[in-house]
């Protein structure tokens, strides 16, 4: 792994410094000069490998979003995902292997924009999308160790938090979070600058939702693939209602697990339990699989997994930013990633 990797992505996907020169601090930490820290962000930006510095809000805070999947035809497929794509709201866009070949996430400000989103969706590909709204978000931890093979490591499952949703006159301030800590050595000046406050006040914010847990962690956001995590698979469970919220704590604290979550069930879709593993191979996420479906309460339920053959589309959610009118959707295929 690269020394730039290292030094600035695996100490920084949380515990982003909430100082007025938060890169002076990682220079401070790394042996480097703070303009090395800043040139070294925007290169590892323009590869690729680092989507942004910013905040992963928890479900509560704001916005809506949801997890949608589509039955596409395989000779429509580049077509559909480049519709897909195209629409300002989707942030992840996949293909699996399953039946329903195309899954992705939409985001919204509100319920009402996520549905009218879907509903264009469906009347431009003339298919019907599967709708699965989070109801319990048990990890949400996408900061991977890159020393490793999957990530991340074992952690204690995360305490259950009902904080309020973010304030409407905080909502500037968390799109700008949304769309990233500015590349230079003061950004918090900046950020005030622009909301007409103070950036000792802006700081203090931030602080207050990372503690009430409205931020999930805030700190470098980097894009699995380009940093060889090109393996990942979705494994769903159909849980006992009853049952599910122990499973998917049990899950949360399991090593190698990154995403654990319940979602609503859908006609022809009975799963209610989530997990994602991400991994440098196949047979390492797989290794991990047998792993959880060993658990207790996961090894008679049904389930499946489901792993991504390409990637159309990653980006950061748009769940306080506004939305630009969506363009025209294309017919012309989108270039992808292929996985493993």
């Amino acid at each position: 792994m690269p020394a730039l990797e290292l030094a600035l992505l695996n100490p920084w996907q949380r515990g982003f410094p909430l100082v007025r020169a938060p890169f002076q601090h990682i220079a401070d930490q790394a042996g480097m000069a703070v303009e090395a820290v800043l040139a070294g962000y925007a290169q590892l930006q323009a590869s690729g490998a680092l989507s942004r510095i910013g905040g992963v809000f928890a479900g509560h805070a704001g916005g809506a979003a949801l997890l949608a999947a589509m039955a596409v035809p395989p000779e429509r497929l580049q077509a559909v995902a480049a519709q897909v794509s195209a629409h300002p709201g989707v942030n992840h866009n996949y293909e699996r292997e399953h039946h329903y070949n195309l899954w992705f996430v939409m985001t919204g400000q509100d319920d009402a924009a996520v549905r009218a989103a879907m509903q264009s969706l469906e009347d431009a590909t003339d298919l019907p999308a599967l709708q699965l709204r989070m109801e319990r978000a048990y990890r949400i931890d996408l900061g991977f160790d890159l020393r490793q093979r999957t990530a991340p490591t074992a952690m204690a499952a995360a305490p259950v938090r009902n904080a309020a949703p973010i304030a409407a006159a905080d909502r500037p301030l968390a799109a700008l979070l949304e769309a990233g800590v500015p590349l230079e050595p003061q950004p918090f000046d900046r950020w005030a600058a622009q909301l007409g406050r103070t950036p000792d006040d802006v700081l203090s914010t931030l602080r207050q939702w990372l503690d009430n847990g409205t931020l999930r962690r805030l700190g470098a956001i980097v894009r699995h693939h380009e940093l060889g995590f090109d393996a990942n698979a979705m494994t769903v469970f159909d849980v006992p209602d009853s049952d599910v919220d122990a499973c998917g704590e049990l899950l949360a604290r399991e090593p190698g697990v990154t995403l654990a979550y319940k979602r609503t069930r859908a006609a022809g879709w009975p799963y209610n339990l989530y997990c994602m593993v991400h991994g440098r191979d196949r047979a390492a996420v797989l290794a991990v699989i047998e792993r959880l479906a060993a658990l207790g309460g996961l090894a008679q339920v049904p389930r499946e997994t489901l792993f991504s053959r390409q990637r159309f589309k990653q980006t950061g959610p748009r769940r306080f930013r506004a939305l630009a009118d969506a363009p025209a959707l294309p017919t012309a295929p989108t270039k992808a990633t292929k996985t493993t």
